[in-house]
């Protein structure tokens, strides 16, 4: 590095560094009001995205219901027929299996009675 060079070095750093002082502004606020506004910008766009994305998402299980509904309209998916069960008959199916009257005694024991014997 020659001597000219060197002292253009020197010049322009001593020129940075009163540049800072004389602008403040210039050296600190607008670098940091730049990267708030274009970090809002950014943030604003991939949030964007991801709401496109959910949008395309929920149109597609929009479509996916309404298909189902199509087909329930003309048939394959009303195959499926429940019975048609009463409250009166599901009771007397219970008594049926399980008699009320009959019963024995069954000593459940405690969690702690294990771990003292």
């Amino acid at each position: 590095m020659t001597s000219v060079d060197r002292a253009k070095v020197e010049s322009a750093n001593k020129s940075f560094k009163r540049w800072g002082r004389r602008h403040p502004f210039i050296r600190y606020g607008l670098p940091m009001i730049s990267l708030t506004v274009f970090g809002a910008v950014g943030l604003a766009h991939l949030i964007q995205g991801s709401k496109d994305i959910a949008k395309f998402k929920d149109d597609q299980e929009w479509e996916i219901i309404e298909t189902r509904k199509a087909l329930s309209r003309t048939g394959p998916l009303n195959a499926y027929n429940p019975k048609k069960i009463s409250l009166d008959q599901e009771l007397k199916a219970l008594h049926e299996k399980v008699d009320i009257n009959n019963y024995d005694y069954k000593r459940i024991p405690r969690p702690n009675e294990d771990k003292s014997h």
